[in-house]
């Protein structure tokens, strides 16, 4: 497992691309889902200082708050609800480069300005969402995207 992470400078692909290997060192040899979902929010936030990153669990057919870093955060998100209940309901990604547009948008932060949310699958069946959201007006587009996707990849749902 590694102790520490070695952040770079670059471009956000040059960023990504050094910051997966050391992604799945911190997974690797780990099967609690909890400590992992716990390090890949601490690895991003860390290597991309967004305002807030984290992972929202079904439970009980509801979003509950998982491992984050950032802010306080909404607790529970109903399916449809919002950027994170809404990407669930689709199945799909969902970029949002200002938040104040979005239908229907849940205003955790105030601080929050653009927003991307990715829904995790075990079996073809969404069971998470990993959430991030930047102070920062059209943050995310496709290249994040691809290397978060990529990352929640990397999660093993079958230690849940």
């Amino acid at each position: 497992m590694a102790e520490d992470l070695n952040i770079i400078q670059g471009t956000k692909t040059d960023q990504y691309q050094s910051l997966i290997p050391q992604i799945k060192a911190l997974l690797s040899g780990e099967p609690d889902l909890i400590a992992n979902l716990a390090n890949i929010s601490a690895a991003l936030k860390e290597q991309f200082g967004f305002l807030w990153i984290g992972f929202y669990l079904i439970k009980n057919d509801e979003l509950v708050l998982g491992p984050f870093q950032g802010p306080v955060a909404c607790t529970r998100i109903k399916k449809g609800k919002g950027v994170c209940g809404s990407s669930w309901e689709q199945d799909k990604t969902i970029i949002v480069p200002d938040v104040e547009s979005f239908p229907g948008h849940i205003a955790c932060s105030s601080a929050s300005k653009s927003e991307i949310v990715i829904p995790l699958h075990r079996f073809g069946k969404v069971v998470a969402v990993l959430d991030v959201d930047s102070a920062d007006l059209n943050t995310f587009d496709e290249t994040d995207e691809k290397y978060l996707t990529m990352i929640v990849n990397l999660i093993d749902f079958n230690e849940e």
